[in-house]
């Protein structure tokens, strides 16, 4: 007979899915390459007549990425 309050005899299966500190970890170091990748993109149309649809797609995502990765360092600090 099993006893349900036995903790050796219940085996529970790992969890697949990442944890939410596994996820920003891996999440960290593409947002650092996505964002120099749109900085570089700025850097490089401005000036060189290309249209303002592709400086301004390239200083979005760099925003984006700037402000996903401060809200991050928020979430995840240590206190």
């Amino acid at each position: 007979m099993t006893d349900p309050d036995d903790p050796s005899e219940t085996s529970s299966a790992p969890s697949s899915a990442p944890s939410a500190r596994t996820r920003g970890a891996l999440c960290r170091p593409v947002l650092w390459v996505l964002l120099v990748t749109g900085a570089a993109g700025v850097t490089a149309t401005t000036g060189h007549g290309t249209a303002v649809a592709v400086q301004a797609a390239f200083a979005s995502a760099t925003v984006a990425c700037g402000t996903a990765l401060i809200i991050q360092h928020y979430r995840n600090r240590r206190r």
